[in-house]
């Protein structure tokens, strides 16, 4: 059985919109702003589970890294490349543009219960989905930065359900702090 990890950037005031300014919001590319070390290579502590698991986008997460991740050959980007990606889009027709990846078929709720049951699903960026799966996240890898933008889409709304959570580990990482969180018991 897998898990469900959430992996973000996110600001101290829960903002996860537009961490590169790639969105063109005023206050984006928040996270760029303090160097490399929060934001280059395995930052989220992956490892093996690029490995095992599978990536989940949202479109627009996944037309970004389509962008930026098939030319690079270190190491790290060659396991972002391997990886299996599933994309859940209503408007995508095709995932040729980064390989290994596939449209999610059906319902996004049911595929990621059914993905769980045979390994872990890593949800990175695509705030939407991590709206819409909520109740199912057993994970948290949260790459806090110490900026406060005021406004934008946050990590949890007035829709998240309750739940308990238990911090497992914290590590600076250059200005920031990376966070993970389990769901309790």
């Amino acid at each position: 059985m897998g898990d469900l990890i959430v992996i973000e950037f996110v600001t101290l005031d829960g903002v996860v919109e537009d961490p590169d300014g790639s969105g063109g919001t005023a206050a984006g590319g928040w996270a760029f702003r303090h160097g490399p070390e929060a934001v280059a290579g395995d930052k989220f502590e992956l490892g093996p589970l690029l490995d095992t698991g599978v990536m989940l986008f949202g479109r627009t997460t996944w037309e970004l890294f389509g962008k930026i991740w098939p030319g690079r050959t270190d190491p790290f980007s060659a396991k972002m490349n391997a990886i299996p990606k599933l994309v859940a889009s209503r408007t995508l027709s095709n995932t040729e543009a980064w390989q290994n990846s596939s449209l999610v078929e059906g319902d996004l709720v049911a595929a990621v219960r059914e993905r769980k049951a045979r390994q872990d699903v890593i949800v990175t960026g695509s705030v939407s989905l991590v709206h819409e799966l909520g109740e199912l996240v057993d994970e948290y890898r949260l790459m806090v930065f110490p900026t406060v933008v005021g406004r934008g889409q946050r990590l949890f709304t007035d829709r998240t359900p309750p739940t308990e959570l238990r911090l497992t580990s914290v590590e600076q990482k250059g200005a920031a702090a990376l966070m993970h969180y389990r769901k309790a018991g």
